[in-house]
C-alpha cells in the first residue's frame, strides 16, 4: 500500500536538526582514529600486541609515515603502501612487508592481534598463486 504524503503548510516550519555530540577535531573521541587509504574504513590506533597501528586490520594496507623508528611519523612522504608478504623473526613473531607505492621504500610492521587472519594467509599464500612474484624476488636479489 503506497503511502500518503502530508502535505506541510507553511505554517508548519520544520523541526530543527537535533545536536550530534561528535567531535572530530583534536581531542575529540576519534582522534587516535584514521581512515585506512585502501579500503576506507574507521580504523582504531589501539591494536592489540602492538604499541604503534600503523596498517588496517582489514586490507593490511598503511601509509607511509614512520621514516626510521615505529611510531616517530617523521615521513615526509604519507604514499600508499602496499603489503607485499610476510616474515618471521627468530623468536616467531610474524611481520608484514610493506612497499610504498610512492617512494618505493620497504618496512617491516609487526602484525596485530585483530588483523583479518584470511588476509594473513592470502599473503604468505601468495607467492605459490603467481610465480611470478618469486622469479622477481630472485632477480633483485
Amino acid at each position: 500500500m503506497p503511502r500518503r504524503k502530508h502535505p506541510r503548510s507553511h505554517a508548519q516550519a520544520r523541526r530543527p536538526q537535533r545536536h550530534k555530540d561528535v567531535l572530530h577535531g583534536q581531542g575529540g573521541h576519534r582522534a587516535g582514529d584514521f581512515r585506512c587509504v585502501d579500503c576506507r574504513l574507521e580504523v582504531s590506533l589501539n591494536a592489540p600486541g602492538t604499541a604503534h597501528r600503523n596498517h588496517c586490520p582489514h586490507c593490511l594496507a598503511s601509509r607511509h609515515v614512520d621514516r626510521r623508528i615505529p611510531g616517530d611519523r617523521a615521513s615526509d612522504c604519507y604514499g600508499r603502501m602496499e603489503a607485499l608478504s610476510m616474515s618471521a623473526r627468530q623468536d616467531g613473531e610474524w611481520m608484514l612487508i610493506h612497499r610504498c607505492l610512492t617512494c618505493g621504500e620497504l618496512s617491516a610492521n609487526r602484525i596485530a592481534g585483530d588483523d583479518n587472519a584470511l588476509a594473513l594467509v592470502r599473503l604468505v599464500l601468495r607467492p605459490l598463486q603467481d610465480t611470478t612474484i618469486a622469479s622477481r624476488a630472485l632477480f633483485t636479489l
